[in-house]
């Protein structure tokens, strides 16, 4: 037999060279498979992501024909008062305005504390949130309740029909945005942040920043131009 033939079986006899493969292996295989589980999660985050845009979309069209919707009756009033009888109290909505504008802001700071890992930060950014998307709905409900006392209910013509329905479809998602929140804030006290409990809270921040985008739409077209 002859050097290198020797030499060959040696090394394949040798048990500490066995070794050394298998551990090989096994250290690709664990990193192969952290690299699949990555993947995996990029991937469902991204389909998750998707569908919860094309969510975002449907409701831009639900939105928008009662947006049409009150374009065309807000001058039906039918001896009722009009937006300028009504909408005298401008202060008041601005207030409302800038309580749920700065609830976006606030949101996005807990996805800032998300995205470095601190569960203290988001839930402390996120209980602020709630505070104020709570203080909103408070303040639209007593509007309701003030104009329905005064006999200005959504019976009253077709202009407050619209005008109720309008705010009051916001003002359900809203409603909707501080229960989902608060069932999040309860995910998050219990497994932290994981890739779930992520996801969850970008979708979230989709749905709470489109809703202050369509106050704005609401305080522009119903409010503002209703005492212009």
């Amino acid at each position: 037999m002859s050097t290198q033939e020797l030499a060959m079986d040696g090394f394949n006899n040798n048990p500490n060279s066995n070794a050394g493969d298998a551990g090989t292996t096994v250290a690709n295989g664990v990193h192969n498979n952290h690299v699949h589980h990555h993947d995996h999660d990029a991937e469902t985050n991204s389909k998750v992501v998707f569908g919860f845009w094309v969510y975002i979309l449907s409701d831009c069209i639900l939105f928008s024909m009662i947006f049409a919707t009150y374009a065309v009756l807000h001058n039906n009033t039918y001896g009722g008062p009009s937006t300028h009888q009504l909408f005298t109290n401008m202060p008041y909505v601005l207030t409302e305005t800038f309580i749920l504008l700065t609830s976006s802001f606030t949101y996005g700071l807990a996805m800032l504390g998300a995205h470095k890992g601190s569960r203290s930060q988001v839930l402390i950014w996120m209980s602020i949130t709630f505070a104020l998307g709570l203080s909103f709905i408070c303040m639209e409900v007593n509007e309701f309740h003030h104009l329905i006392s005064e006999g200005n209910g959504p019976s009253r013509s077709a202009f407050l029909s619209s005008f109720f329905t309008l705010v009051g479809t916001h003002g359900l998602h809203v409603t909707c945005g501080l229960i989902w929140m608060i069932l999040l804030t309860l995910q998050i006290l219990k497994h932290g942040l994981t890739a779930v409990t992520t996801r969850k809270l970008t979708c979230l921040s989709l749905f709470w920043h489109f809703l202050d985008i369509v106050w704005i739409f609401v305080f522009t077209i119903v409010y503002l131009m209703g005492v212009m």
